[in-house]
């Protein structure tokens, strides 16, 4: 006959309670009232000759030595069973310590995929000095993952298997005057021919006392432009032309742009090529105006805010026009020449890539792609625009990407499973739509918690080719750069028609340490894991090789060798 002890846990204020053991003995059938207890505000914990959860350890508050003395009367055979009992429950949760301070209670989540004894190259952005080997110890814990890298792989094979290039369908120039008929206002047609950059005078209707960046959205929203706006505004009257009572004030587009990629280099381009005494920025490095401020985006995440007018765009040339107009009303040849040989240019990175705003004003899609690309527009008011792409390895340039823009609890294991995940949102995309469709999703790329979308090169530039010739491009390598920073440079000034420089300038432009590299605290993270390398070189790979053949060069294939 089974016996059971009934074990009552009288429950009292904060938390506390006792313990009553031996309250009742008996056959299972027969379970008396604890006299203690009387049925009120206990537990009864039952141990017979089933298994116990040994994981679920439940604290007894002895009084006295009550239960000592109880426990002593116990039968013999029931002692040791209580004692081997214990001594397995010892060794089990001994286990789970030791396991937990080496492999981190050997649980892990069920999208990490296993490692390989390769290290990944750790160049980063703009720094040469960046490409030093960093040693880290593994997490034990991801030793697992290797195991499960055939199921990703699945998942990769999928994407592969629907990648279609399709020439897209290139929109009216009427469609695109509807969309935008105010900037079609501003904007002219043809620009004056004895300026290298695109200007024209426009009439300018306020008075020597009207602040002509009282409402400019840049300055509104921003305070660190505040200071640039305060040193326009003082020149600015001074820069204005006058015929027949009336005002005239030089306003001028870029004549080139560096049109992408993020975290490829294009800080570091920007400020050695502001160097050269041709070249003239926008006031801001990154105006966004194409891609995001034209739409009323700052933070796609916080909304839509009221659209910034092309004016406000074009107030951030103003420190370049001034000087081109002194070069236009100068009176000797040689002033004049030098200052209409000025060369304008914008450099936000996120030109060639982000079209996230359409879906919120294109209504007349055709399943799923835009109807109107950036490079439409930028077209349709400057045909012969020349355009700079500086590119990286998709695979180093999404790992930096994700230490420069993650706020908190970077790791190669948080990167590995944020890599997966968005290959998996990727592949349910492609179930369903095309490539294009695809990459220029709004909803997906808002859903993917690393930017996986910004390294399809391929996607990008063959899009950008139907409307611009290839001549118009000059397509960089960062690992190129990073190696030889002369050399870069040299086809920029030719690329450019840029005049040459003198020894000291270009000395100084090519030998300043490099621009907006990684930060202290993410080098010491250290590489992504082997494995994630290997997944992303799978997934990039097929864009990479269109890319090269693209571009006809095999560099930009990036296979590891």
């Amino acid at each position: 006959m089974r016996h059971c002890i009934n074990c009552c846990i009288q429950l009292l204020p904060n938390n506390k309670y006792k313990q009553h053991i031996g309250c009742g003995e008996g056959p299972l059938r027969g379970h008396p009232e604890c006299p203690a207890c009387k049925g009120e505000n206990k537990i009864v914990l039952r141990v017979d000759g089933k298994q116990m959860n040994l994981l679920a350890v439940l604290e007894v508050r002895a009084e006295g030595n009550e239960s000592w003395g109880r426990f002593l009367r116990f039968k013999k055979g029931k002692r040791c069973s209580l004692v081997f009992g214990l001594m397995i429950m010892t060794l089990v949760m001994a286990s789970y310590i030791l396991s937990g301070a080496h492999q981190e209670l050997l649980i892990s989540s069920p999208f990490h995929y296993g490692a390989f004894p390769s290290n990944p190259s750790l160049t980063d952005g703009e720094n040469p000095s960046d490409t030093k080997e960093h040693h880290h110890q593994p997490s034990v814990n991801n030793i697992s993952y290797v195991k499960d890298y055939a199921s990703i792989k699945l998942i990769i094979n999928s994407i592969t298997a629907r990648i279609e290039f399709t020439t897209r369908q290139l929109p009216d120039i009427e469609d695109l005057k509807k969309q935008e008929l105010h900037m079609f206002s501003v904007i002219p047609n043809k620009f004056l021919p004895n300026s290298k950059s695109p200007c024209w005078y426009e009439e300018f209707t306020g008075r020597n006392t009207t602040d002509p960046y009282l409402t400019n959205s840049y300055v509104l929203y921003s305070k660190r432009f505040r200071s640039t706006f305060d040193a326009l505004r003082k020149a600015f009257w001074g820069h204005l032309s006058h015929a027949s009572g009336k005002h005239f004030r030089l306003r001028c587009l870029p004549r080139f742009y560096i049109i992408g990629q993020p975290k490829c280099g294009t800080t570091d381009l920007y400020d050695r090529l502001r160097l050269h005494p041709e070249v003239k920025f926008s006031a801001i490095k990154e105006p966004h105006w194409w891609t995001r401020k034209r739409f009323g985006i700052v933070r796609l995440r916080d909304g839509l805010r009221d659209r910034y007018p092309v004016e406000d765009y074009l107030d951030l040339f103003d420190l370049a026009a001034h000087q081109i107009h002194q070069g236009l009303q100068a009176g000797s040849a040689q002033e004049q020449s030098r200052m209409t040989r000025i060369i304008i240019g914008e450099a936000s990175a996120s030109t060639m890539w982000d079209n996230n705003a359409w879906t919120f004003f294109y209504d007349n899609s055709t399943d799923g792609e835009p109807p109107f690309l950036t490079q439409d527009f930028i077209h349709a008011f400057q045909p012969d625009a020349k355009l700079i792409v500086m590119l990286r390895d998709p695979v180093e340039r999404l790992y930096s990407d994700y230490l420069y823009f993650a706020s908190s609890n970077k790791s190669a294991d948080d990167f590995h499973e944020k890599v997966t995940e968005a290959l998996q949102l990727f592949e349910n995309c492609m179930l369903d739509y095309s490539l294009r469709a695809c990459v220029y999703n709004n909803t997906l790329n808002n859903a993917m918690p690393v930017r996986l979308q910004v390294g399809l090169y391929a996607v990008y530039l063959l899009d950008w080719l139907t409307v611009f010739n290839k001549e118009q491009f000059l397509v960089l390598r960062l690992e190129d750069h990073a190696s030889n920073v002369k050399y870069t440079m040299h086809r920029v000034f030719q690329f450019l028609n840029l005049g040459p420089l003198g020894e000291k300038q270009e000395t100084l432009m090519t030998k300043s340490p490099a621009s907006n590299t990684r930060r202290p605290e993410d080098r010491n993270l250290g590489p992504m894991w082997p494995v994630t390398q290997r997944i992303l070189q799978d997934f990039y790979g097929p864009f990479n090789t269109r890319l090269a053949q693209v571009l006809a060069d095999e560099a930009f294939a990036w296979r590891k060798t």
